[in-house]
């Protein structure tokens, strides 16, 4: 499955903290209110120039920034594609950044969950995923974080389960319809795959990635001139796209694949009338 917007970013910084002004009233609001505006300078450039974001954290540390720099470092290893030392800051900073506050501690967790399934350690994210839950029970963003982990782990039936949850809080969420898609397609579960296909799009209409998912799976199902319509479908709504440009590569497989077989049927001797 494709994870999209995994926000780790300013998303992070303005979830994470909307809380944290009252927790530090008592050393004054607004050194955490500069707090807050720093770690979200910082979590916005980490995602454009991580290795910038990373100085600015160190200088930041040396200045006294605490657990706020630390983050903001974490965020830019993150970015710049050290996984594991993301997810290992993250997870250090939950005992003081979530301390007495679930979501905040939930939000830390959640995030080094996705930097760690970045990291390759399924089994990690998927753990840290639950830590989270047990924060914020039924929380659908969670639940459709740990679907995905257990997905990559092959624990498709796990991974329904989870968004089975997911979309009894929410029926809105055209992704988690998707994902679950994706995983009854994995269990060879067509009829099903199909069915959660067409809720995501009717939330979300023209998806090119539901329309070229629709596609897989018709092929998949043995109706391969359908499944060529719904590819030509997906690469006529977003050419550019890499839905787009898979749909693309589908039809010209297929081509090559029919014409190759028409080649042997034709070189085939004529049968003898009986």
């Amino acid at each position: 499955m494709t994870r999209r917007n995994p926000y780790l970013s300013g998303v992070l910084a303005l979830g994470l903290f909307a809380a944290l002004p009252a927790a530090h009233a008592a050393s004054g609001s607004s050194s955490a209110l500069d707090r807050n505006r720093e770690l979200q300078a910082c979590a916005a450039k980490a995602e454009a120039n991580p290795d910038g974001a990373k100085a600015d954290a160190k200088r930041w540390q040396e200045q006294g920034g605490g657990d706020h720099a630390k983050l903001c470092e974490a965020l830019a290893l993150f970015h710049a594609g050290d996984f594991k030392a993301a997810g290992t800051q993250m997870e250090a900073l939950v005992p003081t950044l979530g301390k007495d506050d679930p979501k905040a501690a939930a939000s830390l967790l959640g995030r080094a969950g996705w930097a760690w399934l970045r990291a390759g350690d399924q089994g990690r994210a998927e753990r840290l995923y639950g830590k989270a839950l047990d924060k914020m029970p039924g929380d659908t963003d969670l639940l459709i974080d740990r679907a995905f982990a257990r997905a990559e782990g092959e624990r498709f039936w796990d991974a329904i389960a989870d968004l089975d949850a997911a979309l009894s809080r929410d029926p809105r969420r055209a992704d988690a319809y998707l994902y679950r898609a994706t995983a009854h397609k994995a269990l060879s579960n067509y009829r099903q795959a199909l069915s959660d296909i067409d809720h995501a799009l009717e939330l979300k209409p023209g998806d090119p990635e539901a329309i070229l998912l629709r596609g897989n799976v018709k092929a998949m199902g043995g109706n391969l001139p359908a499944a060529r319509d719904d590819w030509a479908l997906a690469r006529r709504v977003s050419p550019d796209s890499e839905w787009g440009r898979a749909a693309a590569d589908n039809l010209a497989r297929t081509a090559e694949l029919a014409g190759a077989a028409g080649k042997d049927k034709a070189k085939e001797p004529p049968k003898k009338a009986q």
